[in-house]
């Protein structure tokens, strides 16, 4: 699938060198058909590096995606250059009056901090309120699911007694909805996170409609309002060695850190990691981008989206998925 980015945006070549089809504004701007219009919203403290794991995690449709990064402005990153933040990045309040077939709300490393003492909770509240009414369908990533779930429904996070971290596996639960089609019945999935929303507490909510869980990681997938909110506890996005990075970042500044689970061949952090979540991460995201993005989007993204022409898609959808 083509992708739209800047032309000289750093991963692009990156992405190019593993034949991912990287269409540069230059082009776009000469095709006659109007691109899936994403917006990304990266609370990622290595932004470059969660860039390229999206951008790659979308690639793999014949759509052809225009992705806008956006970055909160009430709070300055310590990680990530500020040349390259102004010079790829759009602020919220520059983009709050367009809309978009998608939007993506990545995880952050705040998850033990209370949601009201996060520097830019206001804002990231200003911004989950608006995708009601300018997006069709927004997945919120890790602490964003953590983040929207508590903004949109009420249900609060739980601090766990060790992290969570390494490769877990998964099982579908109900396979008749679209976003999981094509899934095999039990799957694997990277978690790295100190906090949860236990599973008893979206079941208990009839908002909510759970799609994959794990015995040792709790509720992965779940959905809400058919597809207008998606909410993944994990990160399907990852590399093969973002898990080996934060092991050995940890180790290096003392904290406390467990191999992560199910990920180096025999625990042995010398051994290359295994990558087991891939397809399945790419089966998400593709199954997003076509049944709650494209197929129920208008081709004038101008007005309100319209919630209930997407649900009788997403009801009709609900039958032929297998």
């Amino acid at each position: 699938m083509p992708i739209r980015v800047q032309n000289d945006l750093p991963v692009k070549e990156i992405l190019e060198k593993e034949n991912i089809f990287v269409m540069d504004e230059h082009r776009a701007t000469h095709q006659d058909i109007r691109l899936i219009k994403i917006g990304l919203l990266n609370l990622m403290p290595l932004k470059e590096d969660t860039e390229l794991q999206i951008l790659r995690s979308l690639s793999n449709t014949p759509l052809q995606i225009d992705v806008t990064f956006v970055a909160v402005s009430s709070h300055e990153s310590k990680n990530t250059s500020s040349s390259h933040l102004n010079k790829f990045y759009e602020k919220f309040s520059d983009i709050k009056d367009q809309k978009f077939d998608g939007f993506i709300i990545t995880g952050a490393p705040v998850e033990q901090i209370p949601f009201e003492e996060v520097d830019y909770w206001k804002e990231l509240e200003e911004i989950m309120e608006w995708t009601k009414t300018h997006v069709m369908s927004t997945i919120h990533l890790c602490w964003g699911a953590q983040a929207g779930l508590y903004y949109h429904y009420g249900i609060q996070k739980e601090q766990l007694d060790h992290k969570l971290f390494g490769v877990f596996r998964h099982r579908v639960l109900n396979r008749r909805i679209p976003l999981v089609r094509g899934f095999d019945d039990v799957f694997y999935a990277p978690h790295s996170r100190h906090t949860d929303v236990p599973v008893e507490k979206l079941r208990a909510d009839d908002r909510i409609t759970i799609l994959a869980e794990s015995d040792e990681a709790g509720a992965f997938l779940s959905m809400a309002k058919d597809g207008r909110q998606i909410f993944v506890m994990g990160h399907p996005e990852y590399d093969r060695m973002t898990l080996d990075q934060e092991y050995k970042r940890d180790l290096s500044k003392g904290l406390p850190i467990d191999i992560p689970k199910n990920y180096y061949p025999d625990d042995n952090p010398d051994n290359r990691p295994l990558l087991t979540w891939r397809a399945q991460a790419n089966n998400l995201y593709t199954n997003w981008l076509n049944y709650y993005v494209y197929q129920v989007t208008p081709y004038d993204l101008d007005g309100t989206p319209d919630l209930a022409e997407f649900t009788r898609f997403q009801k009709g959808g609900a039958d032929i998925a297998k």
